[in-house]
């Protein structure tokens, strides 16, 4: 299963991450959110990330890459779902704060 976009009240663009997303995804993973996020003129892009149940740090490399994007395209980014193992891996390598809902929007 591929990434996907929704419109979310035409604020934000909704980006699905699959079931699956680790190094052997990454790239196929990133160019779809690359497309959602280029495709929709929304200025807020929230990943959901709730479907993800394998994974591994390329996640966070896809998430981290979408995040940069984003913000150079002037939008709020934000992901919510974050599985809790996937969470405790950004807090290890210390890029946490940038993908809190809270902060990394700005």
């Amino acid at each position: 299963m591929q990434p996907r976009a929704e419109a979310t009240a035409s604020i934000a663009t909704m980006l699905i991450l699959p079931a699956e997303l680790t190094h052997r995804q990454a790239t196929a993973s990133l160019g779809m959110l690359m497309h959602g996020l280029r495709a929709n003129r929304e200025p807020s892009i929230v990943v959901d990330a709730r479907a993800l149940a394998v994974f591994d740090s390329s996640a966070l490399a896809v998430l981290l890459e979408c995040r940069r994007e984003a913000l150079s395209e002037g939008k709020k980014f934000a992901v919510q779902g974050l599985p809790q193992a996937l969470a405790a891996l950004a807090t290890l390598y210390g890029v946490d704060v940038l993908l809190d809902p809270s902060e990394s929007h700005r």
